[in-house]
């Protein structure tokens, strides 16, 4: 089966899977005390500054959850995006675990901006009102678009002059960074984010997702240190896994000869080509900028079925029959050039 559907629908890259394989030898000490683990600590470092603190999971709400947790206490409140995973897609889990409020601000294009975040008014040390801690921003968006280094610099600065924090959702950041031409580092730790989930299921692992301390005031060796905590939160919320170097292993492969750039930009390079070759059918019009691995359109109801029974994919909002068309690691253009194909013949009814 080839799919437009998901990211998550692809399999493992076979670099990761060789990675996997070869850690699985001799025994290893258990929780993160093995050298695999310590080397994938060592890349991140390389990638995101010498000084964070890296916590290896299992998932990415898992990840969201246990680092906004390691930021805030129950009667704080996270400001994000209507559209922001952490708000529609993990079931409530921030609310039921954290116990914090999620203020959601809508925005045209998944982004926030410094003036949506300074238009949020609280009554600061009001028992009564929830105290906004957290920015959370996702790279990249879920509608598709991405955040630039200035973007999220002025995000920071806005932050933290309010005296909040910034959490950057980092399930696809390694395909906004690919689609920026720019380092990880550059759109993370150097632009003021305090900390992420970075994600590596939708770039080509399994089960193999981080939370990263950006902020060196708050990692083992700062003075508001938030690591400490975190391997406790992590325990608690059962996102701390006993063979640790498989997960572990799979970064070392993401971060060696840069095969995390190479399957973003695979990736966005078919959405490229998807948006491309169907830019001009009748009846069909892309609604969002192609920036990441996805490409948003909308399109007569009826022809949504007839092109789901060909290749798999999700509608994104029904009332408007917007859908969205993700590309993965694996997608080639076979795949992109097959049901662009399809698109065209289904709309012009031939």
């Amino acid at each position: 089966m080839r799919t437009l559907a998901s990211d998550n629908y692809a399999g493992a890259h076979p670099e990761v899977l060789e990675a996997i394989a070869a850690s699985n030898a001799e025994h290893a000490p258990a929780y993160g005390g093995d050298s695999v683990t310590a080397r994938a600590v060592e890349l991140f470092r390389e990638h995101l500054g010498g000084h964070v603190d890296v916590f290896m999971t299992f998932n990415g709400t898992g990840s969201n959850v246990i680092g906004m947790q390691s930021l805030m206490r129950s009667w704080e409140a996270v400001i994000c995006a209507s559209s922001a995973h952490i708000n529609v897609d993990e079931a409530g889990a921030p609310e039921k675990l954290l116990g914090s409020k999620l203020i959601t601000l809508d925005t045209p294009d998944g982004k926030l901006t410094p003036s949506m975040i300074e238009a949020v008014q609280w009554r600061a040390g009001d028992i009564h009102q929830s105290q906004p801690k957290v920015v959370l921003i996702t790279q990249s968006t879920e509608s598709g678009t991405r955040y630039s280094p200035e973007e999220v610099r002025a995000i920071a600065d806005t932050a933290h002059a309010r005296g909040l924090y910034l959490y950057m959702d980092g399930a696809r950041i390694a395909n906004a960074a690919a689609g920026l031409r720019v380092e990880l580092r550059a759109i993370t730790t150097d632009a003021g984010v305090d900390a992420m989930s970075f994600g590596g299921t939708k770039n080509g692992t399994i089960l193999a997702e981080a939370v990263v301390i950006l902020n060196p005031r708050l990692t083992s060796g700062g003075d508001l240190s938030v690591t400490g905590n975190l391997g406790f939160i992590r325990k608690q919320y059962m996102q701390l896994s006993s063979k640790m170097r498989f997960s572990s292993a799979q970064f070392t492969a993401l971060f060696t000869d840069d095969l995390w750039r190479r399957n973003a930009s695979h990736a966005n390079a078919m959405a490229q080509r998807l948006a491309a070759a169907v830019a001009d059918v009748p009846g069909l019009r892309i609604e969002r900028p192609v920036q990441a691995n996805g490409v948003f359109a909308t399109l007569p109801a009826h022809t949504i079925p007839i092109l789901q029974e060909h290749t798999p994919f999700y509608v994104w909002d029904e009332a408007a029959s917007e859908v969205r068309w993700l590309c993965s690691w694996d997608t080639t253009e076979h795949d992109i050039d097959d049901f662009a194909s399809t698109v065209r013949s289904v709309l012009s009814g031939t």
